[in-house]
């Protein structure tokens, strides 16, 4: 279950990423941040979910936004992906599901008849002082992105 509540702090969290760096939520204060959770690396929908997001990365960075994806994949598996793709952000690694556990994203799913633990595809948005502002839960690739930009600017306008 959730520990995250709309309006309320997301706790400071340490993960490795991409670049060979470890992030932590404390180093983006001053900054939304989009957190972006996809189930795996290199398949249909995450690539194009990944792709949507690369091709509006400067729409975001206007918003003075910055974009994480987030799966179980190794850094290794990671860096393949990125370079592969082209994206500009970061990807972390949630090998341990520490960041999953928080942000309750690892659902039971059915896959190809079987029950499986996995990923719950979900998008979240945390403002400039580490607050949680928006969630997204299953949601299809399709147009998230362009929803995600919406939201993001109807906060800065608060």
């Amino acid at each position: 279950m959730s520990s995250l509540t709309i309006g309320k702090k997301v706790p400071n969290f340490k993960i490795a990423a991409t670049g060979d760096q470890t992030l932590s939520l404390s180093q983006f204060k001053g900054q939304n941040l989009v957190i972006y959770f996809y189930p795996k690396d290199s398949t249909p929908g995450c690539t194009l979910e990944g792709q949507d997001f690369r091709d509006n990365q400067a729409k975001f960075k206007r918003q003075n936004t910055v974009i994480l994806g987030v799966s179980r994949d190794s850094i290794k598996s990671h860096e393949n992906f990125r370079a592969k793709q082209g994206f500009k952000f970061d990807l972390l690694s949630d090998s341990d599901e520490a960041l999953c556990k928080l942000f309750d994203v690892i659902k039971m799913k059915n896959m190809y008849g079987k029950k499986v633990r996995g990923i719950e595809r979900s998008t979240f948005l945390i403002d400039t002082n580490g607050k949680l502002v928006q969630e997204w839960r299953k949601l299809k690739v399709d147009g998230h992105v362009e929803e995600v930009l919406n939201a993001v600017k109807a906060h800065n306008k608060k």
